[in-house]
């Protein structure tokens, strides 16, 4: 191991109101699923409990590991911190359908205190309904990626441990956003057809691969700072940007394609066209049971 590694990892000190949140929030949700899963098996298949510890993991990795140590010190470290928080951890997430498992998983005194009267405001659902609107949900992450690459910004956070983690909220937060219409996690609703999905993430693709293009090929330092910083393992800053590219541009490139690769085939099998449950419907029964605490 490179000296200049082991000393950063050797020096980590484990962040743990971070790990003690993440740990909560993963006993809450598994409580819930289990209780859900007792109600409704078909419903809440354990594997969803499989997901969102994954997506836990990931976000422990990215923000609560000694991986935090080196993101200074290597750019392309940041890149695959920043793929975990915009991609892997979001995607997991929702894939385990966190809504209804997180209240059911919460005493039920705070349910009923907390979330009852949130989930009742109409002010709130408006805004929610807002944030989920696929086109916001695509411009919002599309400005956070850009935005907080440029130099001004992405330096800024480098120098500001606040703004470092603002950073990752913004990414964090619109990555949740963007992937929202994608998983579509149970019990919410698509707003667009199904098959509009493919040139969402197409689009994001693109942009994504922009920006990617930019670290690659530009030929010149875009962050200075880390022209100062300690050499690992003889990586000259300029390739060590390229490397950050590439990892930015091939991982991306494959969590957004194959999605939509499958949501076309799916589409375009003899079962795509099937409209989903109307209001009052099973699943809307299921919703009642499930929300009950």
């Amino acid at each position: 191991m490179d000296a200049l590694i082991r000393t950063a990892v050797e020096s980590w000190s484990p962040p743990w109101p971070r790990i003690a949140t993440l740990l909560i929030i993963a006993a809450v949700y598994a409580r819930g699923l289990v209780r859900l899963h007792r109600q409704m098996p078909e419903r809440f298949p354990m594997r969803r409990l499989g997901f969102f510890l994954g997506g836990i993991t990931t976000l422990f990795i990215a923000i609560a590991s000694p991986l935090e140590e080196l993101d200074d010190l290597l750019l392309q470290v940041h890149m695959i911190q920043h793929l975990l928080l915009m991609i892997v951890a979001p995607a997991l997430l929702l894939a385990g359908a966190p809504l209804i498992p997180l209240v059911r998983g919460l005493p039920v005194i705070v349910a009923k205190s907390v979330v009852g009267p949130i989930s009742r405001s109409q002010s709130l659902r408006a805004i929610f309904n807002w944030l989920t609107e696929p086109l916001v949900c695509w411009f919002a992450f599309a400005v956070a990626t850009w935005g907080w690459h440029t130099p001004a910004a992405f330096q800024l956070a480098l120098r500001s441990p606040l703004a470092h983690a603002f950073e990752h909220a913004c990414f964090f937060c619109t990555a949740l956003m963007f992937w929202w219409p994608v998983i579509q996690p149970w019990p919410s609703i698509a707003r667009w057809p199904r098959w509009t999905m493919v040139p969402y993430l197409l689009f994001a693709d693109l942009q994504n691969t922009a920006l990617a293009a930019i670290l690659t090929f530009l030929g010149r330092l875009l962050y200075p700072m880390y022209a100062a910083a300690p050499r690992v393992a003889g990586i000259s800053p300029l390739d060590d940007q390229i490397i950050a590219g590439v990892i930015m541009w091939v991982p991306a490139s494959f969590f957004y394609l194959v999605p939509g690769a499958v949501i076309l085939m799916r589409y375009l099998s003899p079962r795509g066209m099937i409209l989903p449950p109307r209001i009052g419907s099973r699943s809307d029964r299921e919703l009642k049971l499930a929300a009950r605490t």
